[in-house]
């Protein structure tokens, strides 16, 4: 026993060896894997509460997952906070002595670190005006995809092409965003169609609106639309509108999808997709003719 005991001591009186003094307070190496050790517990516990708040107890409360994930990152922000504040109290560390470290952070900020504090900031304004959230299909700069995770310096946006793009948190705030279902997922979608002079002008528009209504992802209400938009060059210039909700984040696929039943519709119908048409005019250069003596012309 008196064996451990010793070994004890020397491991104590090692720890309590003072390594860095601030104002009155000498930071030994006790002290300092005392704070390592609590802000990583302090940053995987507050993790893990923002995890079962936004997958389980907020799910109870049927909150959506945009509103789920922005109350799990303020709380967890705020804990984060206070218990940094809390381990530097135990840890012994006078916050007076801190000021002049705080100076040298600040202006460590103020050069290096201003990119990093933008992004941050931008993040809290992010969680707190929620100009996007988690599930939205946004576009910012030549960024487009859904939103999948709103973190403190970046957001991650997923591209149809399953491709992860993470975006600083101040191109939402300084750039113009596309939010396709900010208010709500019903999405407008425009495709224009061309049929030749001569065409029947009421059947287009009822075969185009027949097409609209035998696709599942065209919504019945608001009912789709078809307007005659010009006379073009070539043709009659229609646009059919139509309502999806569930393929705003593919919006190519339900354009296909409706042109291949136009087609098909209108090779049924003898409607004519008309082409451009131009006229070519050749002009060929005059022979070269012999010069006339207009006195012999005039006396035959």
């Amino acid at each position: 026993m008196e064996a451990i005991q010793q070994i004890l001591e020397q491991i104590r009186s090692f720890l309590e060896v003072p390594l860095v003094k601030i104002g009155p307070s000498q930071l030994t190496l006790w002290n300092f894997l005392y704070l390592l050790i609590l802000v990583v517990l302090l940053f995987y516990f507050s993790g893990k509460l923002r995890t079962w708040l936004t997958e389980q107890l907020l799910v109870k409360a049927h909150m959506e997952t945009g509103a789920r994930q922005a109350t799990g990152s303020i709380i967890r922000y705020v804990l984060i906070a206070i218990g940094l504040i809390i381990i530097l109290q135990t840890a012994g560390i006078d916050f007076t002595a801190l000021n002049v470290l705080a100076g040298a952070v600040g202006i460590g900020v103020g050069f290096g670190l201003q990119n990093i504090v933008n992004n941050f900031l931008s993040g809290l304004i992010i969680l707190f005006e929620r100009p996007i959230k988690v599930g939205d299909r946004i576009e910012v700069g030549d960024v487009q995809g859904d939103v999948v995770r709103i973190s403190g310096r970046s957001t991650e946006v997923v591209t149809n092409d399953n491709i992860s793009i993470i975006v600083p948190n101040s191109k939402f705030i300084t750039e113009n965003v596309v939010n396709w279902s900010h208010t709500d997922r019903k999405v407008r979608f425009r495709i224009p169609v061309d049929v030749a002079y001569g065409s029947d002008v009421k059947l287009v528009e009822r075969l185009l609106l027949l097409v609209a209504a035998e696709n599942k992802d065209v919504l019945e209400q608001p009912a789709p639309g078809v307007r005659l938009m010009k006379f073009g060059d070539s043709g009659l210039h229609f646009e059919l509108r139509a309502w999806s909700t569930s393929l705003i984040h593919r919006s190519g696929l339900l354009t296909s999808n409706l042109n291949f039943g136009i087609y098909q519709a209108f090779s049924e119908h003898g409607i004519e997709i008309p082409y451009p048409r131009r006229d070519i005019h050749v002009f060929l250069p005059e022979p070269e003719g012999r010069d006339v003596d207009l006195s012999d012309e005039q006396q035959r």
